[in-house]
This record gives C-alpha cells, structure tokens and sequence, in this order.
C-alpha cells in the first residue's frame, strides 16, 4: 500500500485536493456498482490510514462474502481532502482483489464440489501475493506460489531433455518437495507411469483423452488439467473426474469489480 500510495503521490502530493483549504468532515458510502465477491478491504483501510489516521474506515461486508449491487461496503469518516487522497488507491486495491475472487468464483461453482480450481504463476508481476489471496477467497486453491516450491516439468523441460530422465531426476533431488509432470498424450502418460511423483498435469487434452488419461493415472497420482479452460468448457473438463483445474486467467484476465465512493 505504501508503494502504492507513493506511485500516486510522488513528488509533490496530491496538488488538486490540496486546493480544498478547509478542515471539513464527511461520511463517505463506500458501494458496490454490481454483485461480487468482496476482497481487499483491509489493503483499501491501510490506504486511508496511511494518509491520516483519523480517518475511521467502518468495515460493513467481510472479505470473501458476496454482495450485491448497491450493496454499502464501508463507511469513511474523517477530513474530505485527505479522504480524496487515498480514494483511488484504496479503490484499485478493492476492484483488482474483488475481481479475481469473483471470477474465481464463477469457475469454482462450475466445477463443483469435487474438483479444485488453482491459480498458476500467470500473475502481475510484484502483485503476487495479493493475487493468490484473492484467489483464496473466491474459493480457489493455491498453487505453487514460485519456481522454489515443486518440480513441476513442462513441455519445453522435456524438449531441453528426455521427459524420463527429467522425472528420475527430481525423484533424486525433490528433498520433500512435491513433483508434477506435465504431458499432453496419453503415450507420454503412460510412458512414465509407476514412477514415484505426486501429480500428473494433463495439458490442452480433449474432452475424450482427458477422461482416458485421468483414468489411467488416477490410482497413482492426483491429476490436474490446463489448457483451454473457461468458463465455457470448465464444466465439461470437471466431469472427467479430474482432482484440479488450473486456469490462468482468473490472474491475469479477471475484470475489475466497479465501486463507488459517494460523499
């Protein structure tokens, strides 16, 4: 928030609020322009407190619950001037984090109940974390939150080497950590079944493969899909059993959520 805040005010301040000389106090309604899933309300609070911390920020809706349209979110009392300095950066921080868990949560009602909906590292960058928070609070799951955290061999490690000699190496090196493997045939698939990993990721497959392959792996390895995933054709992906989907998009695509602050 602070680097946030100094990006919007560097170097001279706010020069137009800075016209309004007078101390004045106002209650300010702070409103959802559409239903959503709420997230971000404790970055928007920072935001004003850091400009002055007598602004009260009197939080009305909880971080992960929906809300409709028209819906009060929060209320801000303190001197307008410096109300109208926060405003925009604590509205950034509500719409981005309010329209990743949104869109989240669109895919996780699609899939249902037994399948998981994780993020990837398709994110902004330096807004990582703030991304997979809101993740979590659409309902989503975590992925591996960096390249430190699990072995995960992609296409183009295979292109580099050979798709099984890259497995039996990270079985020699994983020292705890988790192991996935990325095919896209059911050749690939099969070729390296047996082996000791955790997950298989099974990539741009179609419906008909999909289901064929999570078939043969799914009494070995908990199973993943990407590729081709929207809200269109998540629920059909979730229908062949599948443990996980991971969909990039509710990342680096999602809309912002529209709120307003009315004096």
């Amino acid at each position: 928030v602070k680097l946030a805040l100094n990006e919007d005010l560097y170097p001279s301040g706010d020069i137009t609020s800075a016209l309004i000389d007078n101390d004045k106090i106002v209650t300010v309604k702070l409103i959802s322009n559409q239903n959503a899933v709420i997230g971000g309300l404790l970055f928007a609070k920072q935001s004003f407190s850091l400009i002055d911390n007598k602004i009260k920020f009197i939080i009305k809706k909880k971080d992960g619950s929906k809300i409709k349209k028209g819906s009060l979110v929060a209320l801000i009392k303190g001197k307008a001037k410096n109300i109208l300095i926060a405003e925009r950066v604590a509205l950034n921080f509500l719409s981005h984090i309010s329209g990743i868990a949104t869109k989240t949560n669109e895919f996780v009602k699609l899939a249902g109940k037994k399948t998981k909906i994780c993020c990837t590292r398709k994110t902004i960058p330096n807004l990582r974390v703030i991304q997979k928070y809101a993740v979590k609070l659409g309902g989503g799951t975590n992925h591996r939150f960096n390249l430190s955290d699990e072995f995960l061999i992609k296409d183009n490690h295979i292109a580099s080497s050979d798709l099984k000699t890259l497995v039996i190496q990270a079985i020699k090196n994983k020292k705890g950590k988790k192991i996935t493997v990325e095919v896209d045939t059911i050749d690939q698939l099969k070729s390296i079944l047996g082996l000791k990993f955790n997950t298989v990721l099974l990539d741009n497959m179609n419906i008909k493969n999909l289901r064929n392959a999570v078939k043969i792996a799914k009494k070995f390895y908990e199973t993943e899909a990407s590729g081709n995933v929207n809200l269109k054709t998540v629920k059909a992906i979730a229908s062949t059993g599948v443990n996980r989907i991971s969909v990039g998009s509710i990342t680096h695509s999602a809309t912002a959520v529209d709120f307003k602050l009315e004096i």
